[in-house]
């Protein structure tokens, strides 16, 4: 998309860019994902905005596992920790890191406190699975009135699809969308 800009004041979000879900099979290979992210994370710290990696976890008991009668139920138990870490290279010193335990990660977190808190009136999101973590945060950050912009070459998910759907349908009524190149582009801007 040509003439893309962004908030001066925005945050990167990367959404389950971690062991447990990288090995997941996925539309785009997770490993070009992790590179665009990574790419991402490097641009925003270069410029002193703020870079939120969000990961999902779950006491080892379980205990907070989401419940729910669905046709597709989640975990029955907490992964191991393992799951959970994120991969050589992503994380830096100064990252704001939250642990969610629910699909999007606004719900039962501290992230928009963490945004407000810094000023953040905009959010470049990417991560894995688009039509799940990555969407259930768009749409949460959309009615906490944040300017979305959706790294596509970023996002990936396990179904093509529910990807599909997702960009063509869903992501152009939250915000704009964009390469990892434009985005670094507008950052300039």
């Amino acid at each position: 998309m040509s003439g893309l800009s962004l908030d001066r004041h925005t945050a990167l979000v990367l959404i389950d860019l971690q062991q447990g879900i990288l090995g997941l099979p996925t539309v785009t290979p997770a490993d070009r994902i992790l590179e665009q992210g990574i790419r991402l994370a490097e641009a925003f710290r270069a410029r002193q905005l703020p870079v939120v990696l969000v990961r999902v976890a779950w006491s080892p008991d379980g205990g907070d596992l989401p419940s729910g009668r669905t046709e597709r139920p989640g975990p029955a138990a907490a992964p191991p920790a393992a799951f959970s870490a994120f991969p050589p290279g992503l994380a830096s010193d100064g990252d704001i890191v939250i642990t969610k335990r629910h699909w999007g990660a606004f719900t039962g977190t501290e992230l928009d406190l963490q945004l407000r808190r810094r000023g953040i009136t905009g959010i470049v999101l990417a991560g894995i699975s688009t039509s799940i973590g990555v969407e259930s945060t768009a749409r949460s950050a959309w009615e906490h009135s944040y300017e979305l912009t959706f790294a596509e070459d970023a996002t990936t998910d396990t179904d093509a699809d529910s990807h599909a759907h997702t960009f063509g349908k869903i992501f152009p009524r939250l915000g704009r969308i964009g390469t990892t190149d434009e985005i670094i582009t507008a950052l300039d801007a």
